[in-house]
């Protein structure tokens, strides 16, 4: 098939297929006799799986990782698992920085007395950082 109708089918952009090929994320297609990207199943696999890995926030280098394991299925999940916790504790780590960043934003909103903009205090505490 065709880069159109994999991307219809994967639910993924034709310039996002083409740069997931580039930076080999993708298996590499065979050509047409005409010079166009010929797709099977097998690619539109690894795209709804290079899809769900993004939404999930994994780097396109752990996905790479995680398509190379996936092919080796007779190995531990092991180094899925590492691979796994690692993006885990990255997550976890975000979430502790942006409740800090909330919090902060909430203390500098509290401190806003609806006056003018000169005497404005959340642009005077965002001055002060």
């Amino acid at each position: 098939m065709k880069i159109g109708e994999a991307s219809r089918l994967s639910g993924c952009h034709i310039e996002t297929i083409r740069h997931y090929e580039r930076v080999g994320i993708l298996s590499p297609t065979a050509r047409s006799e005409s010079g166009y990207r010929c797709y099977t199943d097998h690619h539109i696999q690894q795209l709804r799986f290079i899809l769900h890995a993004r939404e999930l926030g994994f780097s396109l280098d752990d996905i790479r990782e995680l398509l190379s394991l996936k092919e080796q299925s007779d190995l531990s999940c092991e180094a899925v698992d590492s691979i796994t916790e690692k993006h885990l504790h990255g997550i976890h780590n975000r979430i502790r920085h942006l409740e800090s960043l909330a919090g902060e934003l909430r203390r500098i909103s509290a401190s806003c007395s609806g006056g003018h903009i000169a005497e404005c205090r959340i642009l005077e505490a965002l001055g002060k950082h």
